[in-house]
């Protein structure tokens, strides 16, 4: 039996009124699947939106997949003469030191000397084959990740104290895409793609000439996909932490070629012995001791090809023994249907991180804040360099940002510290990486794609 409202339906979409009478039993159903077609749209709008995506409880949509996945590239451009980021109200910028080659980590030495690694991806001749990993090649080259590495460290010095280094030196030369660097007394160790060194080191010394020590290897190989390894030193000096990146984004170059990878190595300064002190972390870079609890904490970035909103990067404490589920789940124990075989077994014992990111935004850099000069609203708080994404519509990242800490936890919303590293065009003129603290307690930033040291302090 037909309705006044179901002879309406035909006479505006002119439909067959056998049609409709056939709908009519199913409509229900099919208003429930547009309400919930609707509640998804809603769900993925809201975990697109600025601060979505963010935070210690952080909104994740359904994955998605396509048989092309996202690629939005915002070319690599450099800064046009006088344009340079924004600084967050209250807070101005200027540069420290420009010239450089592919800048992308800082490290304060205790008289104020500041080195930057000037480093880029070691050859990789496994990584990547075939069609996507050509592809891959091409987008971090139009991005700014294809220039060769200078393999050195580079020392800044601010002798007059006015906020820009009148001094760049050679430090060390000749090392192997170096990124991490420690000082525990006057051992200076330096974390190359494939091994930590040791070098002898002096206050003042501008330069070191002497050949490095080898305390121990670090995983590489012709894959070593994620190349960056990172260095923090344990409170009293006997060990370091190395920040080692999976061969994959997830697994698909075999579990095999993860071995002591995706997760942090503890390394005994002594012996040189190593201990997998974390494991299931995609990609750890940053890396700092927190100075309320004195616990490890470490900036992530997650895997790729789950859609715009997934999977979140993320900052957390790093528990000794602790899993944080890669490749199986994400974000805690959301499984990764991709990998095969599952292992409910190490889901069930996944560790959900502390505090989200935002998805894709490559959140590198890792500073907690010790310095007197900023407000007291950012002691003991983080600053993220996010180098912003690739893969994302729209893009993400491509910022500098303050994440609040109490009693050794994240406590508030993220607040943006330094912005406009992307044009009205959506090119990057920069893209922040490492950033770090200087002596006085202003804010250094690496850009590797502007080549320059950014320092932000209060203004004035």
């Amino acid at each position: 039996m037909s309705t006044p409202h179901s002879h309406s339906i035909v006479k505006q979409f002119s439909i067959k009124p056998t049609l409709v009478r056939r709908l009519l039993p199913v409509l229900p159903l099919l208003v429930l699947s547009s309400l919930s077609s609707l509640a998804t749209l809603a769900i993925a709008q809201d975990v697109g939106n600025s601060k979505a995506g963010i935070g210690s409880n952080p909104l994740l949509p359904e994955p998605t997949s396509s048989l092309l996945p996202t690629v939005n590239i915002a070319p690599a451009i450099g800064w046009p003469a006088g344009v340079k980021p924004r600084a967050a109200a209250g807070l101005v910028v200027n540069q420290f030191a420009g010239g450089l080659a592919h800048p992308r980590w800082i490290y304060t030495l205790p008289n104020g000397d500041v080195l930057v690694a000037e480093t880029n991806a070691p050859p990789k001749p496994d990584d990547g084959k075939g069609i996507k990993g050509m592809v891959m090649k091409q987008v971090m080259k139009k991005a700014g990740a294809g220039v060769e590495s200078a393999n050195r460290i580079t020392l800044l010095r601010d002798k007059d104290g006015d906020g820009i280094a009148e001094t760049k030196t050679v430090f060390l030369e000749g090392l192997n895409s170096p990124l991490g660097m420690v000082l525990v007394g006057d051992s200076l160790y330096i974390a190359n793609t494939d091994a930590v060194l040791r070098f002898q080191y002096k206050e003042g010394d501008t330069q070191i000439t002497t050949p490095g020590t080898k305390v121990a290897d670090l995983p590489a190989g012709t894959i070593n996909h994620h190349w960056t390894k990172n260095i923090v030193a344990s409170k009293d000096g006997t060990k370091l932490y190395a920040t080692i990146g999976s061969n994959s984004n997830v697994g698909e170059n075999g579990i095999e070629a993860e071995t002591d990878r995706a997760g942090v190595l503890e390394i005994d300064l002594k012996t040189g012995a190593k201990r997998v002190f974390a494991s299931g972390i995609r990609n750890p870079v940053g890396m700092a001791l927190q100075p309320d609890s004195g616990e490890l904490w470490v900036s992530v970035n997650e895997r790729d090809e789950l859609g715009d909103n997934l999977v979140p990067d993320y900052m957390t404490s790093v528990k000794d023994g602790g899993f944080y589920g890669w490749p199986y789940s994400y974000y805690g124990q959301h499984v990764d249907t991709r990998m095969k075989p599952p292992r409910p077994d190490l889901v069930a014992k996944a560790i959900k991180p502390d505090y989200a990111l935002g998805s894709h935004t490559a959140s590198l850099g890792l500073a907690f804040y010790d310095g007197k000069l900023f407000p007291d609203r950012f002691k003991n708080g983080a600053f993220i360099g996010q180098h912003g994404s690739w893969n994302r519509k729209p893009h993400s990242g491509y910022k500098v940002i303050f994440v609040p800490f109490a009693n050794g936890h994240p406590s508030g919303d993220t607040e943006d510290i330094l912005t406009g590293f992307l044009n009205d065009k959506e090119k990057a003129m920069g893209r922040p990486v490492g950033v770090a603290v200087d002596k006085k307690g202003a804010l250094l930033v690496a850009d590797d794609v502007g080549n320059v040291i950014w320092r932000v302090v209060p203004g004035r």
